[in-house]
């Protein structure tokens, strides 16, 4: 397990080709100039200045390059962080966030180490669209104020208490900051009929500052709220946290947020990005370096990061194919912040809040939302559930209780499968020449064959045992035939010793056939297979069946000598 870009590098003369050094480096620069307006958008909207945004587009990014496991993934700021960190930051205070992104860092180079990267795939779709779409929706709500100019000193936290001094508020409308909003968004909606390669964010940022200040607009700027920023990067001041056991223990749960949330969007963008260039990224690598990024981003006073995938997609369609664009567009925004970051002051917020406008339409895949009411009612459950809870509660309240109902739900889909089917009408019984009619009549009444479906787990145990519900009163000899189970865990081994109890006091038997590897290796560890007896099983349906006929067949032969016969006494005359 390597960075992607020490994989390219061994393999140089083939992938690092002039032209595409090139190639990088132009989608690198075009990169860059999107990130600008949306690291500074994003970092104000979170609570912090906006150079914090840079900071952490520039360590992160290129922490997230040079160590990543994806050829094309961009790293920075992201419109799902805005509403955690504002969160953190309203409960903990600026510190509380900076050793929580170092908790959360430290998490995910965990995850990468003990390869859980493939694991957080597996969230179910339903529940990632409904708190990105809730996260989409309470970002929106964030912009409101600056985008009409409300006079509001104080905006609650919460969701339904934000709206109430919305409304409450709304007479105060700005008509000069609305006008200034308003245009912003038209040209970010506009422009890319005109140019798809320039973004419209930042043509929005450059013509709306320059006319707010010929024109001398009262609106509200980065300068007039943030006072001068700061263009040097430099780490933070150690002596200054308060970092005890005690704190640690608070901070664990947004540190876990910051951490899940990191690691399904970045994995994710990266997910996109290989289909769009048809390669495969390293999952594991690509978590521990989001780790590492999100460490020495908050050591530099930066806020958490990951994977975006809108910089990512453009990144690719610009012509980047390997981590060289995103170091270049690192390197660029540096650049940026060192020359540029003066004029920064006069930037109107409703412009940035216009940007988060757009940013919040983007990422709410109403279309994806809307696509999933056609799917099964499960589905749409696990979806509004967590899409209400992200709104009035928070990310970590919403993915808990999504994934506990997913997970439920998922479980009942399970257990109403066909788990268990009777298919002796199915598989004729084996006779032999000398067998008369009377007796084939007397061993076919008496073998049951039934085969399981599916693996055996904790949801479909219930299922399982219904199998003495469906037998004849005349039924001695039970054939489980187990080729499509290809697992089992404890719950279904409890389940089936039960099953053994219950057949035993109703003087059945226990046969089974085509047992896989893993079922097999649970009943052997477990002792069961002893305890019953090896010469229980079969390797084949027709060996069991053939084992089946001879049991009843010397039960049949004689009447008046009956016993309760066990196999052992059956295989030890064999």
């Amino acid at each position: 397990m390597k960075p992607k870009l020490f994989s390219i590098i061994k393999h140089r003369k083939k992938e690092l080709t002039v032209r595409q050094i090139k190639n990088d480096i132009i989608a690198g620069i075009i990169v860059a100039i999107i990130a600008l307006p949306l690291s500074v958008a994003l970092a104000i909207a979170s609570g912090v200045t906006p150079e914090k945004g840079l900071v952490t587009a520039i360590i992160a990014g290129f922490l997230i390059s040079l160590l990543g496991g994806s050829r094309v993934q961009i790293g920075g700021p992201t419109g799902a962080f805005v509403v955690i960190i504002y969160g953190i930051i309203a409960q903990y205070g600026l510190e509380g966030l900076l050793i929580s992104t170092i908790l959360a860092g430290v998490f995910m180079i965990l995850m990468g180490v003990v390869k859980l990267g493939s694991v957080i795939k597996y969230i179910p779709y339903p529940t990632t669209t409904g708190f990105t779409s809730g996260i989409a929706v309470v970002l929106l709500s964030t912009q409101v104020k600056d985008f009409f100019g409300l006079n509001i000193d104080h905006v609650p936290s919460e969701f339904l208490d934000k709206w109430a001094a919305y409304f409450q508020n709304f007479k105060t409308i700005h008509l000069a900051t609305t006008l200034v909003g308003l245009l912003s968004l038209l040209i970010i909606v506009l422009w890319p009929k005109v140019n798809k390669t320039i973004p419209g964010s930042l043509i929005a940022l450059v013509v709306m500052t320059i006319g707010v200040k010929t024109l001398n607009i009262p609106v509200e700027t980065i300068g007039s709220r943030f006072g001068d920023l700061s263009s040097s990067i430099k780490l933070i001041n150690f002596s200054e946290l308060n970092v005890s056991l005690s704190v640690v223990k608070e901070l664990i749960r947004p540190a876990i947020t910051i951490a899940f949330l990191a690691s399904i969007e970045s994995l994710l963008s990266a997910v996109v990005a290989d289909g769009m260039i048809g390669k495969k990224h390293n999952s594991n690598m690509e978590l521990i370096a989001q780790g590492v990024a999100n460490i020495a981003s908050a050591l530099f006073g930066g806020i958490p990061a990951t994977g975006a995938i809108a910089r990512t997609a453009a990144n690719i369609k610009n012509g980047g194919r390997t981590p060289i664009a995103g170091i270049v567009h690192a390197i660029m925004l540096l650049l940026i912040m060192l020359v540029f970051m003066p004029l920064a002051n006069l930037i109107p917020m409703a412009t940035l809040a216009a940007i988060l406008v757009v940013v919040a339409y983007n990422m709410s895949e109403w279309r994806s939302f809307k696509g999933i009411f056609t799917s099964t009612k499960s589905d749409v459950t696990v979806l509004l559930v967590t899409f209400v809870l992200t709104i009035l509660f928070d990310l970590v309240v919403a993915i808990e209780i999504g994934m506990v109902i997913a997970m439920f739900l998922f479980v009942k889909r399970m257990s109403e499968n066909k788990l268990i089917e009777n298919v002796s009408h199915e598989m004729e019984i084996d006779f032999s020449e000398s067998d008369d009619s009377e007796m084939r009549e007397h061993i076919d009444s008496r073998i049951a064959i039934y085969e399981v479906n599916g693996p055996l787990f904790y949801g479909v145990v219930n299922t399982f045992l219904d199998i003495l519900n469906e037998l004849r009163s005349t039924t001695r000899i039970l054939i489980l035939r187990l080729k499509n189970v290809n697992s089992m865990d404890a719950t279904a081994l409890h389940a089936l010793k039960q099953l053994e109890k219950r057949c035993k006091s109703q003087k059945i038997l226990i046969l089974y056939a085509e047992i896989k590897p893993q079922p097999q290796n649970v009943l052997c560890i477990s002792g069961f297979a002893d305890k019953i007896g090896q010469d229980r099983f079969f390797m084949t349906t027709k060996e069991a069946k053939q084992a089946a006929n001879e049991i009843i067949a010397i039960d049949f032969h004689s009447p008046s000598n009956r016993k309760k016969w066990r196999t052992k006494n059956y295989f030890a005359s064999h």
